[in-house]
């Protein structure tokens, strides 16, 4: 091309021509750095039971150590997350796991409460700067047909790695001790670190709207991999890139939708989390032993790795909006009836299992939705500042719970007030007004 290509041009051509195989692989990453932040959040939650017997801590102190590694992800998320929108998604991605890869190995070596809470804070910054630059990664490396797809796949890979979790925990926890769970977390860390500094490149949209250094060289390299044609020159800046980001989630456009996106991530955060991190404790001291309550904590994740796959194929249908709001409704319900019948256990597995359709599966409908309320050159920053403030609601539910349980508040009760928050997530979602989601 001997002209300056025009921006939407661009951006159009890769929005309606089919995926290249690099635009699959980099969605594919994007799903399994999910699954590996899925590992290090529930591997705490599934050996809970066996640090808090080793250290002889309170439920209180407990919930602490869940609150500290959703501590480090608040931090992570408004601190680390919005410079992937300067810095590029693919630095934000080496960062962040070389912060969990530490924060896991060095378990190994621990032996003490104060060191186990700071290193779940260091791991925890990692997740929280990974996780909305993962968002913004698969929203851009995707074509509109497939977009809110692929952004909801990769929130599946959260509960899948989840999942393999809790199968592994179920055997390596008895028979080795806590430790080794935390080393092969870390280990998978490690190798998803290298898989990121060999593939991971950053968008065609981050290329065109920021222009870093040998933009033009990176440019071609990249539309080669996507098998479009190189260019000669790098569009024009968009004038839009002049506003600072984090002013611009509060423009007469944004403002309102940005409050309402924090008030439903905050409360989801609140009720998931808590979910995540107590369910496995709470079903061991039911009287169920250590790999039955388990694999309830499985079948929370295998209803959530379901519920997240199901929420991108409904929302195709009904669009996200009408949703979310319904996967809440409908996560409020059974909350209720779990938390206040008597139940036998395979009714609290299928309970268990359509919690984790309908909290875990109804709440990732966030992400897209993000994704589609702010455009690229502010999306990490809308992203990481949502899931900061959602983090604060992570941080306050575990710690809560544990709090009430020591004031011997029932299960009943417990879950009752843990399921509000849901319906105000749904309305929050409902209410939002961006022509995006249309």
């Amino acid at each position: 091309m001997d002209k300056e290509p025009p921006y939407q041009t661009l951006k159009n051509l890769i929005d309606n021509k089919p995926m290249s195989g690099f635009q699959i692989l980099m969605v594919a990453i994007c799903f399994v750095l999910n699954m590996n932040d899925g590992i290090d959040v529930l591997i705490v939650s599934f050996s809970s039971s066996d640090i808090a017997a080793e250290m002889s801590l309170s439920k209180v102190q407990l919930g602490y150590i869940f609150s500290a590694g959703l501590a480090g992800m608040t931090i992570g998320a408004l601190g680390i997350a919005p410079m992937a929108d300067t810095l590029g998604r693919r630095k934000i991605f080496i960062i962040s796991l070389f912060l969990i890869t530490m924060g896991m190995l060095l378990v190994w070596f621990c032996d003490s409460y104060s060191q186990l809470l700071l290193l779940r804070l260091v791991t925890g910054l990692g997740i929280g700067g990974i996780l909305p630059a993962m968002a913004a990664t698969a929203s851009e490396f995707s074509n509109t047909k497939n977009r809110d797809f692929n952004v909801g796949l990769v929130q599946a890979g959260w509960p899948v790695g989840a999942i393999f979790t809790g199968l592994f925990c179920a055997y390596t926890i008895p028979e080795f001790g806590w430790r080794y769970a935390f080393l092969f977390a870390g280990f998978v860390s490690f190798v998803m670190l290298i898989a990121v500094i060999i593939f991971m490149t950053d968008s065609v949209e981050y290329l065109v709207k920021k222009q870093p250094e040998d933009a033009l060289e990176k440019m071609n390299a990249l539309l080669t991999k996507m098998k479009l044609a190189a260019v000669n020159l790098m569009p024009e800046k968009p004038l839009e890139t002049a506003t600072k980001p984090f002013r611009s989630l509060f423009t007469k456009e944004f403002q309102a939708d940005t409050i309402k996106l924090w008030v439903a991530i905050f409360f989801g955060f609140l009720t998931l989390y808590t979910i995540m991190s107590w369910v496995p404790n709470i079903a061991k001291e039911s009287g169920l032993p250590f790999q039955m309550a388990t694999y309830v904590g499985i079948a929370l994740n295998i209803g959530a790795a379901i519920g997240t796959i199901s929420l991108g194929l409904v929302a195709k249908k009904l669009g996200l909006r009408i949703t979310v709001f319904t996967y809440m409704l409908s996560a409020f319900v059974i909350m209720i009836i779990y938390g206040n019948v008597a139940l036998s256990p395979y009714l609290i597995f299928a309970l268990i299992f359509l919690i984790g359709i309908f909290v875990q599966g109804g709440f990732n409908g966030i992400y897209p939705t993000l994704s589609r309320v702010y455009p690229t050159e502010i999306r990490s920053t809308g992203v990481g500042f949502a899931v900061g403030i959602g983090r604060f609601g992570a941080i306050l539910g575990p710690s809560l719970f544990g709090l009430l349980s020591d004031q011997k508040l029932g299960i009943g009760l417990l879950f009752t007030v843990f399921s509000i928050p849901l319906i105000l997530m749904g309305v929050s979602v409902y209410s939002l007004k961006s022509k995006r989601l249309d």
